[in-house]
């Protein structure tokens, strides 16, 4: 049931943006089979690696006209990082597979499962730490930097 609310939250917002890759306004969907790991055939897939050995697979789903809206897939293995500067955008994360734990710059923990969702602001310090995930993600930046 929170897969289903969660894609018809994603859904809706992506409805309202305009694909970079349309004409007009159309939504766009990831489906099912998508979601297994499908998506990361597709011909706009990124696949980045990392200096660390880690190996990330990115798919952009839809960018809205003013390239403020983001959002799409990724996939990640095993990572850590310490965010020092703000996290630079607000991001909203469901995870499908996997999971992470955010500890905050005040000291407080959160751990994300598969099936769970969380929100960054983009004003966000901490550490990120990892030993891989799946996950739907959308971004929003006021000025369009980092999407």
């Amino acid at each position: 049931m929170k897969k289903i609310i969660v894609t018809t939250i994603i859904l809706g917002a992506a409805a309202v943006a305009i694909s970079a890759n349309h004409e007009t306004a159309v939504p766009v969907k990831i489906s099912k089979q998508d979601m297994s790991g499908s998506i990361f055939s597709s011909d706009n897939m990124i696949r980045t690696e990392h200096e660390s050995g880690n190996v990330t697979l990115d798919v952009t789903t839809l960018l809205s006209s003013d390239k403020k809206f983001a959002s799409g897939m990724y996939k990640s293995g095993k990572s850590y990082f310490e965010a020092t500067e703000p996290y630079g955008v607000d991001e909203f994360m469901y995870f499908i597979e996997g999971g992470v734990t955010l500890t905050s710059s005040d000291g407080s923990v959160q751990v994300i499962n598969a099936g769970d969702a969380v929100t960054i602001p983009k004003e966000w310090t901490g550490i990120w730490d990892t030993e891989g995930y799946t996950k739907i993600w959308v971004i929003y930046s006021e000025d369009g930097s980092g999407l």
